[in-house]
C-alpha cells in the first residue's frame, strides 16, 4: 500500500479509531517479519531474565544465610558487563550479528540449564553459583548490544522510535510480570524450576533468532575486535557531540536521580513497613516499571516528534522533578505516583536516546556504540546505589532523594546549554 492509499484509509476510519491510533503504542515495526521475530524473542528473554534476577540472590541467601554473599552477585554481574559490553559491541561490528545472537543466546540457555542442575542437585557451592552467574552476564553483555545494533538493519529509520518504544514496553512488562511469576512459582515448584523455565524460554528465543536474515558486516566495517577497535568506538563517540550528550543525559538521570538503594529504609521508616519487609517495599520497586509500561502502551505519539534532543532533555528534567516529589512525599501512594511519573519520563528519554544512537551512528560503529550504551545503562544505577546509600546515611533518605532529583534538573539544563547540537538535533527524515 502506497502512502496516499494509507492516508486515505486512515482518513476513512471513525474518529475514535484515529484518536486511538495517535495515542496507543505504534505497532508498525511489527509489520516487518525480522523485527517481529526479534521482538517476540525479547518478550521471552525479558521475563526469563527476571526469573534469574530473583533466583540467583535467593539461592545465594539460602546457601549462606548472609546478605554479604548476595551483594557479591552485583560485583560478579557488573565486571563482565563492563568488560564484555564494550568488547561485545566491537565484535558485533565485525561478524554476522545473527550468528553472534545465536551463540550468545545459546550461552544464556546453557548457563540457565547448569544453574538448574546445581539447584536441583542440591550442590552447596556459593562460588559455583557466582561463577555461572558471571558467565551468564558475559553472554548477556555481548547479546544486548548485538541485538540493539541489529534493529536498524531490519526496519526503516523513521520507525526506530516506535521500535524502541515496543522494546522498552516489553522490557518494562517483563520487569513487572517476571518477579510476580517468580514469586508465585517459588513456593509451588521450588527454586530450580525458575532456572528451568528460563532455559526453555531462551531456547524458544534462540529459534526466533535463527529465523532472522543474515546480518553480515557492511562494506567498511572493521575486520577485528581488539582493543584498538574498542578505542576507535570511544574516539568516534568523542567526535559526535549528539551521541556523547545522549550518554551524558542518561548518566545524569541515573547516577544523580535513581533512589532505589533508599527504598528499604523509606519503606520501613517512612511508609510503615514491618522490619522484615512488606507491601510498601514491593510498591516502591514496582512503581517505576509500572509508569514506564503505562507510557509505553500510550506511546503512539512519540514517533511524531522529530526534535529528539528537546524530547530527551524535557524527559530527563521531568524525571528529576518526579524524584524531588518522591523525596518530599510523606504518603506511600503519593510516593508511588511520583515514581510512576518518573518511570514514564524515563521511558520517553530512553526511546529517543536509543533512536538517536541507531540513526546517528554508522552501521560499522553501531555495535560498539550500543556496547557503550549497555555499560552506561547498567552501570549508572549501580553507581547511584553507592551515592544514594551514602547520602541517605549522612542526610536522611528523603533529603537525599530530593537533592538527587534537584541535581538531575540542574545538570540536565546545564548539559543542554553547553551542548547546543544535542538540543537542536532532529531525527532524520526517511
Amino acid at each position: 500500500m502506497d502512502q496516499r492509499s494509507a492516508d486515505t484509509d486512515a482518513a476513512s476510519r471513525p474518529a475514535w479509531r484515529r484518536l486511538l491510533g495517535k495515542v496507543l503504542l505504534d505497532t508498525r515495526p511489527l509489520q516487518f517479519p525480522p523485527y517481529r521475530r526479534l521482538w517476540a524473542s525479547n518478550i521471552i528473554t525479558s521475563v526469563g531474565a527476571q526469573f534469574s534476577a530473583v533466583a540467583v540472590p535467593k539461592q545465594l541467601f539460602d546457601l549462606t544465610g548472609d546478605s554479604a554473599y548476595v551483594g557479591l552477585a552485583g560485583i560478579f554481574g557488573l565486571v563482565p558487563l563492563l568488560v564484555f559490553g564494550l568488547w561485545g559491541g566491537a565484535v558485533a561490528d565485525t561478524v554476522d550479528r545473527r550468528r553472534l545472537l545465536l551463540v550468545t543466546n545459546s550461552g544464556l540457555a546453557a548457563t540457565a540449564v547448569l544453574l538448574w542442575l546445581v539447584a536441583a542437585g542440591g550442590f552447596g557451592s556459593v562460588w559455583l553459583v557466582l561463577g555461572l552467574f558471571a558467565v551468564q552476564q558475559t553472554c548477556f553483555a555481548v547479546n544486548m548490544p548485538t541485538r540493539s545494533a541489529a534493529i536498524a538493519r531490519i526496519i526503516p529509520n523513521h520507525l526506530l522510535p516506535s521500535a524502541q518504544a515496543l522494546n522498552a514496553t516489553v522490557f518494562q512488562l517483563g520487569s513487572i510480570v517476571g518477579p510476580l511469576l517468580a514469586g508465585a512459582l517459588l513456593p509451588l515448584m521450588g527454586l530450580s524450576v525458575l532456572y528451568l523455565v528460563d532455559a526453555v524460554g531462551l531456547c524458544v528465543a534462540a529459534w526466533a533468532v535463527f529465523r532472522l536474515p543474515a546480518l553480515p558486516p557492511l562494506e567498511g566495517a572493521p575486520t577485528s575486535a581488539g582493543l584498538r577497535s574498542v578505542v576507535d568506538g570511544f574516539r568516534y563517540l568523542g567526535g559526535h557531540p549528539v551521541l556523547l550528550a545522549s550518554f551524558l543525559m542518561d548518566i545524569i538521570a541515573m547516577v544523580c536521580g535513581m533512589p532505589r538503594a533508599l527504598f528499604p529504609e523509606l519503606a520501613e521508616r517512612v511508609f510503615g513497613d514491618p522490619h522484615g519487609g512488606g507491601v510498601a517495599l514491593g510498591w516502591l520497586y514496582a512503581a517505576i516499571p509500572l509508569g514506564s509500561f503505562a507510557v509505553g502502551v500510550l506511546s503512539g505519539w512519540l514517533h511524531r516528534i522529530r526534535r529528539h534532543g528537546i524530547g530527551v532533555t524535557i524527559a530527563v528534567i521531568g524525571w528529576g522533578l518526579a524524584i524531588i516529589g518522591f523525596g518530599l512525599s510523606g504518603s506511600l501512594w503519593l510516593a508511588v505516583l511520583f515514581l510512576a511519573l518518573g518511570g514514564g519520563a524515563d521511558l520517553v528519554s530512553m526511546v529517543y536516546r536509543s533512536a538517536m544512537l541507531q540513526a546517528a551512528a554508522t552501521d560499522e560503529m553501531r555495535g560498539r556504540i550500543q556496547g557503550v550504551f549497555t555499560v552506561v545503562v547498567a552501570g549508572g544505577p549501580r553507581l547511584a546505589d553507592v551515592l544514594h546509600g551514602a547520602g541517605g546515611s549522612a542526610l536522611g533518605a528523603q533529603q537525599a532523594s530530593a537533592l538527587g532529583g534537584a541535581a538531575v534538573v540542574v545538570f540536565a539544563a546545564l548539559a543542554a546549554l553547553l551542548l547546543p547540537a544535542f538540543w537542536r538535533y532532529r531525527a532524520p527524515v526517511e
